[in-house]
């Protein structure tokens, strides 16, 4: 028994590499072909005009041509469309504020429904979420109504970035609602017993001890959130009617000349607007995961 022990060890360490090293070349393949389509932006706005077509997509460019980059960001009076810049402040402008009033609202939110108890919680929390399964069109209508007839600052809300943000932070309670509370229900309620016990209150309670156990919960949410506000168009075009206040997915859409389309302008347009969201997933990825691991396995 223990020779053949030993064998099955020893043939297990011999083909431990060779499994590790297809679970290796598979991940690459999956990697390599995620990456094509920020390769073929990367490729083509570096080309000129003349070298932007279809038939010589995977060609090299001849040159560095950063003029692409230059024209999609600035605009050109000429051609007669705007570029990138402003629209890309306009996405700030409404990315940072939305996704973090959203994350604050959701973490309340979530803390009231996994600690706190009352009457109608049970019904109170399927109906939040059944926010989250609204089509986006079924309601821009009335969300137009509504956001014409709020006042803000001798108008509306409507056509203003303010009004944006308040139709995301509203879209994004439900999920980060959900997120927070089944983060909070694995968290041991005799910490709260003991802070109540001290006299807390309860938001002393979220305050003292929830909050500061919940940063895995918020870079789950805030990265979620940042990457669906960021990239919304429907909201965006429906809500803002001024190009001055347009994000940048609205502002890419109408990159576009008023006679021929340069795809080389088009490419390194939509680089430029997927660097934000491509950079959060890169360096803030791996806190990604560990937040969504550490909400789904503590308890």
């Amino acid at each position: 028994m223990t020779t053949q022990s030993t064998q099955a060890q020893s043939g297990a360490t011999y083909t431990r590499p060779w499994r590790r090293a297809l679970v290796y070349l598979i991940l690459i393949a999956f990697a390599v072909f995620y990456l094509i389509p920020v390769y073929l932006l990367l490729l083509t706005g570096m080309k000129s005009f003349a070298e932007a077509s279809l038939y010589r997509m995977w060609d090299l460019p001849a040159g560095l041509h950063f003029d692409s980059f230059y024209k999609a960001w600035f605009g050109s009076k000429q051609e007669g469309f705007r570029g990138l810049g402003v629209n890309f402040l306009n996405s700030v402008y409404l990315t940072v504020p939305a996704t973090i009033l959203s994350a604050m609202l959701g973490s309340i939110n979530g803390y009231i429904l996994a600690k706190w108890k009352f009457r109608g919680s049970d019904a109170l929390f399927p109906i939040l979420l059944f926010g989250m399964f609204i089509p986006y069109q079924s309601i821009l209508i009335p969300l137009v109504q509504v956001l014409s007839k709020i006042p803000w600052f001798g108008g509306s809300l409507y056509g203003t970035i303010p009004g944006l943000i308040f139709v995301h932070v509203v879209y994004g309670i439900p999920i980060t609602t959900l997120i927070f509370r089944n983060y909070y229900a694995a968290i041991p309620t005799e910490l709260m017993e003991a802070a109540r016990i001290d006299g807390a209150n309860i938001f002393g309670v979220y305050r003292h001890i929830l909050f500061p156990l919940s940063m895995p919960g918020f870079v789950v949410v805030m990265i979620w959130q940042f990457t669906s506000v960021w990239n919304d168009f429907l909201f965006a075009v429906t809500v803002t009617s001024s190009p001055d206040v347009q994000p940048i997915t609205v502002g890419l859409n109408n990159l576009a000349g008023s006679y021929i389309v340069e795809w080389n302008v088009q490419m390194a347009g939509s680089l430029l607007a997927a660097l934000p969201t491509l950079a959060v997933y890169i360096f803030l990825g791996r806190f990604f995961m560990r937040g969504l691991l550490a909400g789904s396995l503590k308890g």
